[in-house]
């Protein structure tokens, strides 16, 4: 039995998503070593995270733009080469400063080329399983805590800071430059056997062919699909970054606190591969409106949380719907777009996505600043939450169900 490729490119887009992405996030396991050793503030080594977030969207606008261009090829093989160069400048910094700048400019564009190319053109290789297809590589980048994180720890209980940030750069090298030559653009006809009839409630992708990225850029459905996207990223970036400072604020050990989102990232794992299911048999802007919801009483449960078996139990359920919801956005623009200008449309999307979560930790901040406790940073995720699915409710119906109305029958 031949193997149908895409699934080669699902595979090789989990596994570049699963090393870039732990690399870049190691920046969690380095933070204490780093401030010991170079007397560097936290906050300071911190930043470079926000900044990481901040450009990774905006440049993941050019790489889409320029995958529509040239191919996922050169783009991916040029973002491997610039992750790795990146993380080992930042291991040779010498100032705070000069961390900040390489770290977050250099190895936060580099990122993105890795995530919006890998995610559009898997999209173009499946019409059947387009869902499970995006989630299995976004369950990819959602096993790097549990990969590339204890490798780092393993490393700095090992060696300096310094060196054990160039053996990351070295291993990202390693993996990623050979691996980005199995993302290939899908052929113009695909597979037979990704072409059959669909089942009842879905849609194939049937977006205009002679749609411009400057029209889609100006669409109505570019602008429910990015300020939904916002929107959920709001909803789940303070509650990820703060849960563990409020589980010890409740009187948990810290310890126990971190293995609060260790449980969220397992969880997460399930959640892609089941809303994956559940877009292909149901529809993705279906399954991503009910799971909006899902993911705001999620965020508000928290609320109520005080000890570990209830913050094991929410961080369960609240993994899974936002760990399942994510892979769906490209899933959705896939059937609004065409694809020779995904990688722009969802770049761009990516804007708004890396805005939502950069707000979450800097609100969640606040709020904890000003009325000293995370109370009300879980009430205000729950609204955002249900503002983020009262957006979605706003999606006009897929261009194929619209000439399927209008046809004669």
């Amino acid at each position: 039995m031949k193997l149908f490729y895409g699934w080669v490119v699902v595979a090789a887009g989990g596994l570049l998503g699963c090393v870039a992405i732990g690399s870049v996030f190691s920046l969690a396991v380095f933070l204490q070593p780093m401030a010991d050793a170079t007397g560097w503030s936290r906050t300071g080594v911190s930043s470079a995270m926000t900044i990481v977030f901040l450009v990774m969207g905006v440049a993941a606008f050019g790489w889409g733009a320029l995958t529509d261009r040239f191919g996922p090829l050169p783009v991916v093989l040029s973002g491997a080469i610039l992750l790795g160069l990146g993380i080992a400048l930042a291991s040779r910094a010498s100032s705070l400063l000069e961390f900040q700048l390489i770290y977050g400019l250099l190895v936060g564009g580099a990122t993105g080329a890795v995530f919006i190319p890998t995610m559009t053109t898997v999209t173009g290789w499946f019409e059947r399983h387009r869902s499970l297809a995006v989630s299995l590589v976004s369950a990819g980048m959602g096993v790097a805590p549990m990969t590339v994180s204890p490798f780092a720890s393993w490393l700095i209980t090992n060696y300096d800071w310094r060196t054990a940030q160039l053996v990351i750069a070295i291993l990202a090298w390693v993996v990623l430059v050979p691996t980005a030559f199995l993302v290939r653009r899908a052929p113009q006809v695909i597979d037979e056997r990704e072409r059959i009839a669909a089942p009842p409630g879905m849609t194939m992708g049937a977006a205009d062919p002679g749609l411009t990225a400057g029209q889609a850029l100006r669409s109505p459905q570019f602008w429910v699909l990015s300020l939904t996207y916002f929107a959920c990223c709001a909803t789940h970036s303070g509650p990820i970054f703060h849960t563990v400072s409020y589980a010890v604020a409740c009187g948990l050990p810290i310890m126990a606190a971190v293995t609060i989102y260790s449980v969220e990232g397992l969880a997460g794992l399930g959640g892609r591969i089941l809303f994956g299911l559940a877009g292909d048999r149901f529809g993705a802007k279906r399954v991503l409106v009910i799971g909006l919801f899902a993911q705001a009483l999620g965020a508000g449960a928290y609320f109520f949380a005080r000890q570990l078996g209830e913050f094991y139990a929410v961080a369960a359920v609240f993994g899974l719907i936002y760990g399942g919801i994510m892979p769906l956005y490209a899933v959705i623009a896939r059937e609004y777009f065409p694809m020779r200008i995904m990688g722009t449309v969802l770049g761009a999307s990516t804007i708004f996505s890396s805005l939502g979560m950069a707000l979450g930790p800097a609100v969640g901040g606040w709020i904890f600043d000003t009325t000293g406790g995370y109370g009300w940073l879980y009430i205000a995720s729950a609204g955002m939450g249900l503002g983020a699915m009262l957006i979605a409710l706003l999606f006009p119906p897929f261009p194929s169900q619209q000439r399927a109305v209008t046809q004669p029958a």
